[in-house]
């Protein structure tokens, strides 16, 4: 069935193509919008509701936060030296008191914040004074002021002893008064109990951090739900604080929240409220958003009206896209492919279209008709080419017929001249034929390492009855090595340098060593000899390797070098290096092969 489809879908040309595809991109837009009118309420709520999860989770970091934040300011303030210091033997006087309690006072009012503005959280210190010592100081808690409190054990506000049982972990707590000689004014605080660091068993007092449910509402308020509520409740549902007036209070919830009194995120959807609650088992909090589904539902009917609007737009828009792509892309493709079906290679190309612009099918267009003229181009090249080529075979051919012949009269004098007795004009003849001989080399560009050493050898005697030079050559040419391929006449010049440059003059002292190893797939050619002439070797590099070389350094070894690259790659080729002994070291790097002759 699919294959078969596949097969249909083949056979339409491009504008039904382009049809289908506008078909197959409006359909799904209306098939949406049908199962969003059916389906919008229930979805909405859903991905609404977890929207409001995953909020209630960061609302509840922040408020966590700032908790925190407390807690780690309540820990500065516990670690402080002159709260640490406090204790009720009586052993320092009263002056001493005063300015113990006068510092300690000035250090909580200068971690209250927002006190100047009377919106902020405050910082009081509580501690029990049996033998009444700080009988100075008051003992008359306000919510909104910072302090230090002293108390006796009638006095004992009715949470102190919980809060010391907690053994200095925080915890927030309503109160409706901090004491019974405080005034009448509900608060959520955060108390946490001062333990002597040094004597971990002894509890200094109690710090109370009042006015908590402004500063929790201020995060509370920072989340925005379409007329909703939120609640920051402990375990029993009492209101810590809420962005409504009824802190203290206690709300209801669903009985599925109730049962569900999970640790974690519980979401539950009524007919009338989407309910999303947070519980924190650890901390004893639970953070509650209560939204109204009429709001959401005012919200879908926008939505709804909104999607229709977008499938309209979406429809007439792509019904524009699809005309503009077909007058300015499918139409110019069309003259192309008929102009591409008609050319063929070698006939006239007519003048390029010109559209007026330099989008991708312009340039396609052109690129397309300069191709064919440039394919004409090649045609005409390679006719011209092929020509040339078959006049140079012949050049090449008449060309051949001289050394031969030179090579057939040299081989005549030599004979000639042996049976007249001259042996050494003899010899000079044999090794002379012998270089004209493997330079011809049937035409072959690579011969075979023992040909190529042959052609040295004739050299050096040619070279030697020349000159009457006396020097040694030791040549040490491991077996395998002899039917290497090697470009002709790549030795030669290396051993023409080491004689001129070399052991010219050196007598019977001069000294050229030929070797030749194979090592690892590799076949290394050394011609080193034992010369005494400084040697710029920065200059030999630069010959081999330089794009511009200096023309005045020569290009004998040069040549040797890009021969090597042509036929075998830019891993291989000659060196140039110091030997150890002194002279010249010259290394011809060559792969591993065979001569196939």
């Amino acid at each position: 069935m699919l294959s078969r489809l596949i097969r249909l879908i083949r056979k339409l040309n491009v504008k039904q193509q382009l049809i289908l595809l506008f078909l197959i991109m409006i359909s799904p837009i209306f098939f949406l919008n049908i199962y969003g009118n059916l389906k919008a309420e229930q979805i909405l709520k859903r991905h609404v509701t977890n929207a409001y999860v995953e909020l209630n989770k960061q609302n509840f970091t922040i408020i966590n936060r700032d908790i925190d934040t407390v807690n780690k300011i309540t820990t500065t303030v516990i670690q402080n030296p002159l709260i640490q210091q406090m204790n009720m033997t009586g052993s320092d006087t009263i002056l001493e008191r005063v300015k113990r309690y006068e510092t300690i006072e000035k250090l909580l009012v200068s971690y209250s914040q927002g006190a100047e503005r009377g919106d902020g959280i405050y910082y009081s210190l509580y501690i029990y004074d049996p033998n009444d010592y700080y009988f100075f100081a008051p003992n008359f808690p306000q919510v909104k002021k910072a302090g230090v409190y002293f108390f006796s054990k009638a006095e004992e506000p009715y949470w102190f002893e919980e809060v010391v049982q907690k053994k200095g972990r925080g915890s927030l707590k309503f109160t409706e008064r901090l004491s019974a000689q405080a005034e009448n004014l509900k608060t959520l605080t955060y108390m946490r109990a001062v333990n002597n660091i040094s004597r971990k068993a002894e509890t200094i007092g109690v710090l109370v951090i009042t006015k908590m449910d402004s500063k929790i509402g201020e995060s509370l308020k920072s989340i925005s739900l379409p007329d909703g509520e939120i609640y920051l409740t402990d375990l029993n549902n009492r209101v810590l604080a809420s962005t409504t007036n009824n802190t203290g209070e206690v709300i209801e919830l669903p009985e599925t929240v109730v049962a569900e009194d999970l640790e974690g995120t519980v979401d539950v959807i009524t007919s009338d409220f989407i309910y999303v609650v947070n519980n924190n088992h650890a901390l004893g909090q639970k953070l509650v958003y209560k939204v109204p589904v009429k709001a959401l539902l005012q919200q879908q009917n926008e939505m709804k009206s909104v999607i229709q609007y977008i499938t309209v737009a979406y429809a007439v828009f792509g019904l524009i896209m699809i005309t503009y792509f077909w007058r300015s892309l499918m139409t110019p493709l069309q003259k192309l492919a008929f102009f591409v079906r008609k050319y063929e290679p070698g006939n006239r190309v007519p003048e390029t279209p010109r559209r007026g612009s330099n989008d991708e099918v312009s340039v396609l267009i052109a690129s397309t008709y300069d191709m064919a003229r440039r394919l004409n181009g090649l045609i005409t090249y390679k006719y011209q080419m092929e020509l040339k080529q078959k006049e140079s075979q012949l050049q090449l051919l008449y060309q051949q017929i001289n050394p031969h012949l030179l090579y057939n009269t040299l081989e005549s004098i030599y004979w000639k001249s042996s049976l007249e007795g001259n042996v050494e004009s003899a010899e000079m003849i044999k090794e002379l034929s012998k270089l004209m001989k493997i330079s011809l080399s049937r035409g072959r560009e690579l011969i075979s390492l023992e040909e190529e050493l042959e052609h040295a050898t004739a050299y050096i005697k040619l070279q030697q009855h020349r000159y009457d030079y006396v020097f040694q050559v030791v040549m040490n040419i491991h077996p395998d090595t002899k039917s290497n391929l090697i470009p002709k006449i790549t030795l030669q010049p290396l051993i023409e340098n080491a004689i001129i440059h070399g052991v010219k003059n050196m007598g019977e002292d001069g000294e050229i060593t030929i070797t030749a190893v194979c090592e690892d797939g590799t076949v290394r050619i050394s011609i080193e000899d034992n010369g005494y002439k400084s040697v710029d070797y920065e200059a030999i590099e630069a010959v081999l390797n330089d794009e511009s070389p200096n023309p005045t350094s020569g290009y004998g070894i040069r040549n040797i070098n890009q021969r090597i690259h042509l036929h075998f790659g830019s891993d291989y080729g000659i060196s140039y290096t110091p030997r150890t002994e002194g002279g010249t070291l010259v290394t011809v790097k060559l792969p591993k092969s065979e001569n196939q002759d």
